[in-house]
């Protein structure tokens, strides 16, 4: 049984970050990871809205220098699965699939992942044109031809922004109504920038093997199929939140995480940050910000408990 401190869970840059600010508060500290320095950020192709990069950089890159800095502090990072957790007193155990660790207080940043349509043609272009955030990479595509797929808040918010870039952004929901709250409704109908295309859905995602081209569009209700020429298309169809590690009593009726502005959850000494958290806003900044909080906050819970040990 390796003793720590703080054990995070998930190296995005809500995890490095806590890492980093845990480890420079003197807090014994590893970080589990189950794949890649970075999390999800190792599959964006390049970002270019994070401070202190005043050019595009890769996700791959900007992941190895979030490891290189929680380490350059003392922050340990492991690679393995975490099975299980649970906590005993005032002591979380973490189980992974190569050692056991016990610690004061633990960080959950496993994040939450894109919700995918399943098309051919969606993972080969991923990072090429197909996206699942406007923010990060519509800037990319300023007076190209966008389709959004989606019905929902994200889908319609994110159309608006993308609407701001092109004058050509092309909606495509497969119901005959939008789900999203009526105002943003409104807004999407009175913006001469965007069509709808309703009770239609994406059969397949064509590119020229470097980027996207163009789609193969299905009408649900004449069953005919064609094709359309796009230059990008983001998906907005939902998250799945990382949280399977967790009990129901500790989430949300969506999956998520809710957490006080603090980042504390339910469960004294357990903290969350990132896109595993209830957030309005899911950027990489965000995240950061977030981990920050938790580690600051973990290790003021720390002392509260050392506090109580030694009297």
């Amino acid at each position: 049984m390796v003793e720590q401190d703080i054990i995070i869970i998930g190296s995005g840059v809500a995890g490095m970050a806590a890492a980093q600010y845990a480890a420079r508060a003197g807090r014994s500290v590893t970080l589990i990871e189950e794949l890649a320095p970075g999390g999800q950020t190792m599959y964006i192709d390049m970002v270019e809205n994070y401070p202190g990069f005043d050019k595009p950089v890769s996700g791959y890159e900007l992941g190895m220098k979030f490891q290189a800095q929680a380490e350059q502090f003392g922050a340990k990072i492991v690679y393995a699965s975490v099975s299980a957790l649970s906590k005993e007193n005032d002591r979380f155990t973490v189980t992974t699939s190569s050692e056991s660790y016990q610690a004061k207080a633990v960080i959950v940043a496993t994040g939450a992942k894109h919700r995918h349509l399943g098309v051919e043609g969606e993972e080969t272009y991923q990072g090429k044109g197909v996206s699942y955030c406007g923010t990060c990479d519509g800037p990319f595509f300023r007076k190209k031809k966008i389709l959004v797929v989606g019905g929902g808040d994200t889908a319609l918010t994110d159309a608006i922004y993308l609407s701001k870039l092109s004058d050509d952004v092309t909606i495509v929901h497969r119901k005959e109504r939008f789900r999203a709250q009526e105002n943003l409704i409104e807004q999407i109908s009175r913006n001469p920038h965007i069509e709808t295309l309703m009770q239609q859905t994406i059969t397949k995602i064509e590119g020229d093997e470097n980027h996207v081209t163009g789609v193969i569009l299905k009408d649900l209700v004449s069953g005919k199929e064609y094709s359309r020429e796009f230059d990008a298309v983001f998906i907005f169809v939902g998250m799945i939140p990382q949280t399977a590690l967790l009990v129901a009593s500790l989430l949300d009726k969506g999956g998520y995480i809710p957490t006080n502005e603090r980042m504390e959850t339910k469960q004294k000494g357990l903290y969350a940050a990132g896109d595993v958290r209830d957030t309005v806003f899911r950027q990489l900044v965000t995240a950061a910000s977030d981990g920050a909080i938790a580690a600051h906050c973990a290790s003021e819970y720390i002392d509260e408990i050392e506090g109580r040990e030694y009297h």
